[in-house]
């Protein structure tokens, strides 16, 4: 049941973007007058196999520890007496424990809460069938590894709203999709029915605004130096009507800053075709999303539209792939940037030679990158090639953790060895198990999703079998015009904001006319030929480029971009965070007298 009056608005807020964000983010929004629920974001792929790790060592961890030891347990207090609500997938892959964890900590406080887990979407147990299917990775194609660390299954809002339905105070999860918190929360206080689509993309998409925290008030902007006090930023907080509408907004006297180009940026973070955005509980189009300015850091936002979901969930798997191990130096002096390139190859040529002497297997993948010489613009496009200081990064991969201790021993001598100026080694560097991601699709039905509330284990009943997604419609065409008269160069960034993010080995960058008006030069000018080309020292695969005109904005999905993306990168920027940031430099022509 519903727990609104109708015309109510309800409030969330966003207090963490990933384990490690700021202990300011709870504390400042339960500070809030009438916040409904505050909503927590912990888990990345990597972070599910350093669960698995911890939990292994000791049964009772395996969930993000500073969820309960550090947040909560500055906010218990103030949290139950408001009637505030708390929604996280701090459980990782040990959400009881993490559930107990709080429990003991309330009890200390003498708080009374009601807790509820939500479980089911371990996918391990599934696997010798899923193997004899003959399950593919979604990016790749390969088989299932021999054996996976992790394998969980993303989700929806369901098993949230069910256990919200039975009065939960907290709501703690494993793995689900980032914006289902908030979904969940949504659908449980307006009565949302699970295929009441439209309102499903609205609250989908309010959830994808505000899960990366303060990216959401003015963290990444473009137009960074008109963001003001950093240090005591805003998080994010909706206010949502019954139609699915909502307001971005921030704890008043807070740092940041959210307007429509703030709010923009995030939306287009990290998604692909944005008429397609595929989630286990709705399948939003984005294209027509409008913000509306409201107000001192009051953004509105509706246009979201929904379709049914697919019949699966994607699994994001986890398995080790050997050892990795990074070092770093730094070189000073005239033409630093080429010492230090020389003193890398000079590091792997030597310990390849030792390798060699040992009968050990080369090494499985190496990566050197020269810090500070501009080495991510590549080439014509570098324009401090010749700095005066450069940190040298080389990266290798094994799979035998001693041959990377072979290769740490041999960064410090480099300091005696070879290029005038070098310094900054600091110790020998540690190999580490190079854990990388294996995302698959597993059918609904496989999977039973429970809520655990006290002694009461709640089935929750999820919609199974539907038909695949289907494509959309061709995109009508779109004006594109060069601009006309006497034109002159500007980088991209004069006319436009951007912001880059991740999935898997692919990134997107999405790009926001800064002016209506100047989005049909954009189309002109910023083509996937020249986007590829203006990239392909970093993109391997296929640039595409995706319209979204409630935005004035474009989103570019390419792929093969991220030297195998996130854990299996050897990139300085696994992520691809500064992908938006290298485009803005692209050079684009504009009449002469543009700025009129």
């Amino acid at each position: 049941m519903s727990s609104t009056t109708p015309g109510r608005t309800i409030r969330i807020g966003g207090a963490s973007g990933f384990w490690g964000d700021s202990s300011v983010g709870a504390p400042q929004l339960v500070s809030e007058r009438n916040l409904d629920f505050l909503v927590f974001d912990y888990l990345a792929e990597l972070t599910m196999s350093i669960l698995a790790a911890a939990r292994a060592r000791d049964p009772q961890m395996g969930y993000a520890t500073d969820f309960v030891a550090v947040t909560m347990k500055s906010v218990l207090h103030d949290v139950a007496a408001k009637g505030i609500r708390v929604i996280s997938n701090a459980g990782g892959v040990n959400p009881q424990a993490c559930a107990r964890a709080l429990e003991a900590l309330a009890a200390e406080q003498g708080v009374h809460l009601k807790i509820a887990v939500v479980t089911g979407d371990d996918v391990l147990p599934l696997l010798p069938q899923l193997r004899e299917q003959g399950v593919r990775e979604l990016q790749t194609g390969a088989p299932l590894p021999e054996r996976l660390l992790t394998a969980n299954a993303y989700l929806g809002a369901l098993p949230i709203r069910a256990a919200l339905d039975a009065g939960a105070d907290v709501v703690i999860t494993g793995r689900c999709v980032d914006s289902a918190v908030t979904l969940g929360a949504l659908m449980h206080a307006f009565g949302w029915a699970a295929d009441d689509y439209d309102r499903l993309a609205q609250g989908s998409l309010a959830g994808h605004i505000i899960e990366c925290g303060c990216q959401a008030t003015g963290g990444l902007h473009t137009d960074w130096e008109s963001v003001p006090g950093w240090a005591h930023i805003g998080y994010p907080v909706i206010e949502c009507q019954a139609d699915g509408s909502f307001v971005v907004t921030k704890p008043e006297g807070t740092g940041g800053l959210v307007n429509p180009a703030v709010v923009a940026e995030q939306v287009l973070y990290e998604i692909g075709d944005p008429r397609r955005y595929l989630l286990p509980d709705v399948t939003c189009d984005f294209t027509d999303v409008r913000l509306e300015p409201l107000g001192t850091h009051r953004v509105g936002v509706t246009g979201a539209r929904g379709l049914p979901p697919g019949p699966a969930y994607k699994v994001s798997a986890t398995y080790m792939d050997g050892y990795r191990c990074t070092a770093q130096l730094t070189v000073i002096g005239v033409d630093a940037a080429r010492k230090a390139r020389r003193t890398g190859e000079a590091i792997l040529e030597r310990t390849r030679a030792l390798l060699v002497q040992k009968r050990w297997l080369p090494f499985s993948r190496t990566n050197i990158e020269v810090l500070g010489s501009e080495q991510a613009y590549f080439g014509p496009q570098a324009r401090t090639a010749a700095v005066r200081e450069a940190v040298l990064q080389v990266a290798v991969m094994h799979p035998q953790k001693e041959a990377l201790e072979l290769f740490a021993r041999e960064i410090a001598p480099a300091g005696t060895s070879w290029s005038p100026g070098t310094t900054g080694a600091a110790g020998r560097p540690s190999p580490a198990p190079a854990v990388r991601q294996f995302a698959f699709l597993v059918e609904k039905s496989r999977l039973a999703p429970q809520v655990n509330f006290g002694d009461a284990v709640l089935p929750v009943t999820v919609p199974a079998g539907q038909s695949p997604v289907p494509p959309p419609d061709p995109t009508p065409a779109v004006d594109e015009q060069m601009p006309a008269g006497d034109l002159v160069e500007v980088p991209l960034v004069e006319l436009a904001w951007a912001r880059s993010g991740d999935k898997g080995d692919h990134s997107n960058i999405g790009v926001i006319a800064r002016r209506p008006e100047w989005l049909p030069w954009l189309r002109a000018q910023v083509t996937e030929q020249r986007v590829k080309a203006w990239l392909s020292h970093l993109v391997a695969g296929q640039v595409t480029r995706y319209d979204l005109p409630g935005l004035n904005a474009m989103n570019f999905l390419c792929t093969e971009a991220l030297d195998g993306g996130g854990m299996a990168s050897l990139r300085n920027d696994p992520l691809g965070k500064g992908m938006a940031q290298i485009l803005l430099a692209m050079p684009v022509q504009v009449p002469r007298d543009w700025r009129r």
